[in-house]
């Protein structure tokens, strides 16, 4: 399936005192590359909600391999692996500006209504989006 990318720099507000990106700051890149990817497919998150639809994560797992630091322009993927009728399985990859990996994660976003905090189906017109950019 297709890989969605954006950018991010490092900012100071990111990082500990040694410079270096506080570790739970990579889940904030993360998310910015999957809002953008859902974005990108035509699917405003604000109208969702006033539909009582949203995305959120159900289960995620990282792996620190290298850490980012202050003023370094970072790579961050999304790549949808999986998409079914409630959820969708998500790789991500952060990159320096070497091309080194930094975090690997695997997430999976399930669709809800929020005000009933239970799990529906994604809406059809999404999934078609989805399915047609893989």
């Amino acid at each position: 399936m297709k890989s969605y990318t954006i950018e991010a720099r490092v900012y100071f507000e990111d990082t500990d005192a040694g410079g270096i990106v506080y570790h739970a700051n990579y889940l904030k890149y993360m998310e910015r590359a999957r809002t953008d990817w859902i974005r990108e497919l035509g699917v405003s998150q604000k109208q969702l909600l006033e539909q009582s639809i949203a995305f959120v994560v159900k289960d995620i797992s990282l792996a620190y391999k290298k850490s980012a630091k202050l003023d370094e322009m970072l790579t961050i993927t999304c790549k949808p692996v999986k998409i079914g009728n409630a959820s969708v399985n998500i790789e991500q990859q952060i990159y320096n500006n070497n091309d080194e990996i930094l975090v690997s994660g695997s997430v999976k976003i399930a669709c809800i209504d929020p005000y009933l905090q239970k799990p529906v189906k994604i809406p059809s017109n999404i999934l078609r989006e989805m399915r047609s950019d893989s």
